[in-house]
């Protein structure tokens, strides 16, 4: 019997159409999957990348950082780009580089893309278009992840895969999903006549289309202040009205509060010239337009009060109180009230959300920056910023730059058994490795009393281990984040601002602000180094149940080392001293260097000879003779006087080259 003309859809032509079907369909499997191309995700590329992992980045745009394409609306950043300090030290200077990402290529330094000390934000989207550029990063552009779910595996490295679902259909299987989408869902208070109110988002930026008007702005953050100060000088006047008081950065100390650069309107406020600052709770209160199409400010009560009445019918406050301070009418509202996360696309089964205020606006991330709902699903740059809102710079490209990085070298460890870099060290190092780190280190300076650095002391205290940018609030897990051990103590080295120096109500600028005496350390105000010892690692309910205020459990020991009014901590008697003392101290040792005469003389008359002399001794680099050696032999009789014995020498051996100085004894 012949084969029939139309081939059954199981036949062999039916089957190859069906296997097409099916590859062209099934998930792509990636083991690092990164949503969004802007500064956050292109980072962590860049350390997966340079470790040889398999990984992807997801971006909607058709360019990196499409986020800076639009805003600020008013172009100009307020992240410093400080091109010139002074320093040839290239991680110093990160410390006053606001903009760059970390690399290993020179010429992706933010100074060769702008001149200016706040840059304009299209110079942001050509750096962050380069640094995706020249290092060949891995990024799928014009692909929008439209649904992020999970499918429980065995087999997987945390027990499920991820899937992502883009506009296309495709779908995408992760074992880790790293999400750095950024903050861009503009906040809305609901309110009678929100309708009428203008967005940042879509607003105008062209000073004439205000000129001679009455503007209100919804609003006390940097938007609001980048708004004002854009128009400012073409208004009738401006009223800003939010429900807290203005928080000024550099009373706070934290650089998502108001900067100087936009602050204009605080003196025309004080100075009496129209414009004004208002607190109120938005929730209170309500905009109705009359039939000019200008706009009141009224009580929220009222609207409900008169529903289905007129505008003209609805009261104003000014009725019953003529000095109400909003009685005139505007001719715009502006709302300027920040951004949140956008929580679409994600399943409800990875419980991003709890529902409370902070994480309306921020995902719930454990302080490794790990989801709480979902394990392997990593939160960076600005939507982590839930760890050290209003206390770091964590949502700001010079701090997350650092926390990326933290999260990367997490990873290592946990999924391909590459522990936390370290660099081990004799003991005697200890001061000098400490005094390297608080005067260059830009991650600890940066993101203070969030990440620090974690000496490992080994066994009888002889050499450590130094971790850098280590987590703080995950101290009591640090041996299964670093694979390393923490058996013998620890040391901490965290930078701090003085305990109640920050804050929208502190005078900062008080007369006797400056500590200047190494003996009121403990009192410094301004941004300082501080060690904490622990003989044992903190455990987690330490960790959790610290007293309030503190960065960590209370330590077995504590030092500060004095503020200085240029950030240089290298004074021998201010700085180094007091800390070598205090390190020495809890080492019960001495941590000094010394000639190797007076490494002799310890030996004849310590049971405990320091560690400097120990290490000297074990490498074979021993004595000299010398004249005042041979007299200290004579004194203690361990050696005959050569004057009277017909010149012997200090001691039988082959004679050894006499060196140029001291210091090249050991």
């Amino acid at each position: 019997m012949g084969l029939s003309a139309a081939a059954p859809p199981w036949g062999a032509p039916g089957l190859l159409l069906t296997i097409a079907l099916h590859l062209a369909w099934a998930p792509v499997h990636r083991d690092y999957c990164v949503l969004g191309a802007g500064p956050a995700g292109l980072q962590m590329a860049y350390f997966l990348q340079r470790a040889g992992r398999d990984y992807m980045v997801f971006e909607r745009a058709p360019v990196p950082g499409s986020f800076f394409t639009r805003y600020p609306r008013h172009r100009k950043l307020i992240s410093i780009n400080k091109r010139y300090t002074g320093k040839a030290n290239a991680e110093f200077n990160l410390r006053h580089d606001w903009n760059s990402l970390l690399s290993h290529d020179p010429r992706l330094l933010f100074r060769h893309y702008s001149d200016a000390y706040y840059p304009d934000a299209s110079d942001m989207v050509r750096y962050l278009s380069d640094f995706a550029e020249r290092l060949g990063l891995h990024v799928l552009y014009n692909t929008t992840v439209a649904h992020v779910t999970v499918n429980k595996d065995r087999g997987a490295w945390n027990g499920h895969y991820f899937i992502l679902t883009d506009h296309r259909g495709q779908a995408y299987q992760c074992s880790v999903l790293l999400v750095a989408t950024g903050l861009s869902v503009p906040n809305r208070v609901d309110f009678p006549g929100s309708e009428y109110v203008d967005g940042y988002e879509s607003m105008s930026v062209d000073p004439k289309d205000f000129e001679g008007q009455n503007v209100l702005i919804l609003g006390r953050g940097n938007s609001a202040f980048e708004t004002a100060e854009n128009i400012f000088g073409v208004t009738n006047f401006i009223h800003m009205l939010s429900r807290s008081r203005v928080r000024l950065s550099w009373a706070t100390h934290y650089v998502g509060d108001l900067r100087a650069i936009n602050n204009g309107l605080l003196d025309t406020y004080q100075l009496k010239s129209l414009d004004g600052l208002l607190e109120s709770d938005l929730t209170d209160l309500a905009i109705v337009k009359d039939h000019k199409g200008k706009f009141h400010i009224t009580l929220k009560l009222f609207v409900e009060e008169f529903f289905n009445q007129s505008s003209e019918a609805i009261p104003l406050p000014q009725d019953n109180n003529d000095n109400f301070a909003m009685r005139v009418a505007y001719d715009r509202v502006i709302r300027c009230l920040g951004w949140k996360f956008d929580f679409s696309i994600f399943s409800k089964s990875l419980r991003l959300s709890s529902g409370s205020e902070l994480s309306e606006k921020y995902p719930l991330v454990r302080a490794s920056y790990e989801s709480k709902g979902s394990r392997g699903l990593f939160i960076l740059g600005t939507a982590s910023h839930s760890v050290d809102y209003r206390k770091s710079a964590g949502g700001f490209i010079h701090g997350f730059r650092y926390t990326v990085r933290a999260v990367h070298r997490l990873l290592e460890q946990r999924h391909h058994s590459v522990a936390w870099p370290s660099t081990e060290h004799p003991i005697t190092h200890l001061a000098s490795a400490i005094i390297r780190r608080i005067n260059e280190a830009s991650g600890l300076y940066q993101m203070f009393s969030v990440l620090a650095d974690v000496v490992l002391l080994k066994e009888n205290a002889t050499t450590f281990e130094y971790l850098e940018e280590f987590p703080m609030q995950m101290l009591a897990q640090l041996e299964t984040i670093t694979g390393r051990r923490a058996r013998h103590g620890l040391f901490v080295i965290n930078m701090e601002y003085g305990r109640n120096y920050s804050g929208p109500d502190k005078d900062v600028f008080f007369s006797d602000r400056s500590v200047g005496h190494m003996e009121d350390a403990w009192l410094s105000n301004f941004l300082h180094p501080v060690i904490y010892y622990y003989r044992h690692l903190p455990t987690e309910q330490e960790v959790r149940f610290r007293p309030a205020g503190w960065p960590l459990p209370r330590p077995s020991a504590l030092h500060h080392v004095v503020e200085d009014f240029l950030t240089d901590w290298t004074a021998p008697v201010g700085h180094i001293l007091p800390l070598r003392r205090f390190l020495e101290n809890c080492l019960d040792t001495d941590l000094r260097s010394f000639y190797a005469e007076s490494c002799f003389l310890f030996a004849l008359t310590h049971q405990k000879l320091p560690p400097f002399c120990q290490q000297g001794y074990l490498r074979t680099q021993g004595l000299v003779g010398t004249e005042s050696l041979r007299q200290h032999g004579v004194e203690s009789g361990l050696l005959w006087d050569s004057a009277t014995m017909g010149g012997h020498s200090l001691a039988p051996g082959p004679p050894v080259s006499p060196f140029n100085s001291n210091k090249e004894e050991l």
